[in-house]
């Protein structure tokens, strides 16, 4: 059963601003929660409502879902270290957890309990990479500079000045959170929050460290190297794991992203993983046939111009394109030839002389036989094999 449209879900429009869609999603969340909502498909709906959420909260998620669809978000969360995924930075969508906390408390269904937070992982990062088209295509090794937070060297993370501890928090007794009772249309409730004091930790620093002042962390800018991979595209996710954002309480730390942009060549293009190259030649070198030097990512090359090549006419040179990421070999390099018709302004009189003395000796081209040859579109497609 094919996916429902995540705009419908929530009810919104396209064009709907951050704020909108988070109104809706509340709205929402109040209107079908399993313990208001008694329908048998109570479950369903919420699943559904959140999954929507979940992705049109988020920037970079919405941005992949409006141009891709279910397809574009699908399965896009961890694994891989190479290609597109969600965008990063410190921080990702707002934790579903919070907005039922902000609406119903958080002892009504979907609290995280009475419990201290645990461990929490740290946040990824995302730098990016502009490179030329050749390291693209042949791969590389880059200098980066990242900026993170690292844990105090002085206090080793605790946030207490070192020979002192920090002390459980008076405010919730060390649990981390606070309870209160709350009234609601619905009746009374219990109400349990994180600690606004010890932000959930059940401790508290007296005597901050002179070095994070009380944080446990502090800024550092590294300089760090990455492999680019020969045969990278614009756009190449490249995850540098455990590089991001240090967790914390003991969390493990997040992953640095290194997003790849890849500056455009005057002479090649790309298209998978073939190089193309438009190869300008005069007339008499596509009559008589020719041996022309070519430029290519390996160097200089000579190229055989069969006699009678026609203009569009596309050439193939195997094994001198763009290596294949996943996998051994390389693409091919495709040569679009195209024949230069010289103006007469261009030519001196004994060149117009030997044009007119040729043009006495052909027969006028009929008008069938304009398509003798095909198009360019059916040599491209020839050249491709397709």
């Amino acid at each position: 059963m094919a996916k429902r449209d995540y705009y419908d879900i929530l009810g919104v429009s396209r064009s709907a601003s951050a704020e909108e869609i988070k109104r809706a999603y509340r709205k929402l969340v109040k209107q079908y929660h399993p313990d208001i909502y008694k329908g048998e498909d109570a479950d369903s709906r919420i699943k559904e409502i959140n999954e929507a959420y979940e992705v049109l909260g988020d920037p970079q998620k919405r941005a992949r879902y409006d141009r891709y669809g279910h397809a574009g978000v699908s399965g896009a969360a961890g694994a891989g270290g190479y290609g597109p995924g969600p965008g990063y930075g410190g921080g990702g969508f707002t934790d579903i957890g919070d907005i039922f906390e902000e609406i119903f408390g958080a002892g009504f269904g979907f609290g995280r309990g009475g419990r201290r937070q645990g461990p929490a992982r740290g946040a990824d990062i995302r730098v990016d990479l502009t490179i030329e088209f050749e390291e693209a295509v042949m791969g590389t090794e880059k200098e980066i500079e990242v900026t993170r937070h690292e844990t105090c060297p002085r206090c080793h993370g605790t946030g207490a000045e070192p020979g002192t501890q920090p002390m459980r928090c008076p405010t919730c007794n060390g649990a981390g959170q606070v309870r209160q009772r709350q009234q609601t249309i619905f009746g009374t409730f219990v109400n349990v929050s994180t600690c606004p004091r010890c932000k959930g930790t059940g401790e508290v620093v007296t005597t901050p460290c002179r070095e994070c002042h009380g944080a446990g962390q502090v800024e550092v800018t590294r300089r760090l190297r990455v492999k680019i991979p020969a045969g990278v595209q614009d756009g190449t996710r490249i995850r540098l794991p455990g590089e991001g954002e240090p967790g914390k309480r003991g969390g493990q730390p997040g992953n640095l992203y290194v997003f790849i942009s890849v500056k455009p060549h005057k002479l090649f293009k790309r298209m998978d993983d073939d190089i193309l190259l438009e190869l300008p030649i005069n007339i008499a070198q596509a009559v008589l046939g020719a041996e022309v030097e070519i430029p290519t990512l390996d160097g200089p090359k000579l190229v055989k111009i069969p006699a009678g090549t026609q203009p569009g006419k596309v050439l193939r040179l195997r094994g001198l394109g763009v290596p294949h990421l996943r996998g051994s070999g390389r693409g091919d390099m495709l040569i679009t030839v195209d024949v230069h018709i010289p103006k007469q302004s261009e030519l001196n009189e004994e060149q117009k002389e030997l044009f007119y003395r040729l043009a006495e000796t052909l027969e006028p081209m009929p008008v069938e036989s304009r398509n003798e040859h095909g198009g360019f579109f059916e040599r491209m497609r020839e050249a491709l094999g397709l």
